[in-house]
């Protein structure tokens, strides 16, 4: 609380999870005690898990990843649900451009959404990587997700199983 209350006058976007989200009502605490918005549920699982965080006024930014919260139909539930609660949506998405692409299909239908997560631009997996074009992603146009997987570039990427990380040196 007292952080919130210190980082309060540079206005970040949002804090992120300031205690664990299982305990809904510690959030809450943390919510009503600062001017800055509240955001979780990147550990959250579908709709169900958002509902308490929603109805207690928890978080006004729910982060649901599309990869773990039940896929983009889910997802997109969550930000239907979030929308009846003036809340906004900022996917989570550390595991790369497939993700990536399913997490840009759902920000590109849903009034609500206000930042996409990223850790890839899809380099060296994708045959057309995304690119950030002022600011923003493009959506992708083509069909299905809108990519196409470089199958040879991954090939290439494989685990050979020797027990070693690439670049570690580590057996």
């Amino acid at each position: 609380i007292r952080l919130c209350q210190a980082l309060e006058p540079v206005q970040p976007l949002f804090v992120e999870e300031p205690v664990l989200p299982e305990n809904v009502d510690a959030l809450v605490t943390v919510a009503r005690s600062t001017t800055i918005p509240i955001a979780t549920g990147e550990r959250l699982f579908t709709r169900f898990g958002f509902r308490e965080v929603l109805e207690k006024g928890a978080a006004v930014i729910l982060q649901p990843d599309v990869s773990h919260a039940g896929g983009i139909l889910e997802t997109r539930k969550i930000a239907a649900m979030a929308e009846t609660y003036f809340a906004a949506i900022a996917p989570h998405c550390p595991l790369g451009p497939i993700a990536l692409a399913a997490c840009l299909q759902v920000d590109a239908c849903s009034p609500n959404f206000l930042c996409q997560e990223q850790v890839c631009l899809g380099e060296g997996y994708l045959k057309t990587s995304f690119s950030v074009v002022d600011g923003h992603i493009p959506v992708p146009q083509g069909p299905g997700l809108g990519i196409e997987v470089d199958e040879d570039a991954v090939r290439a990427q494989l685990y050979d199983g020797s027990g070693r990380t690439r670049g570690s040196g580590i057996p």
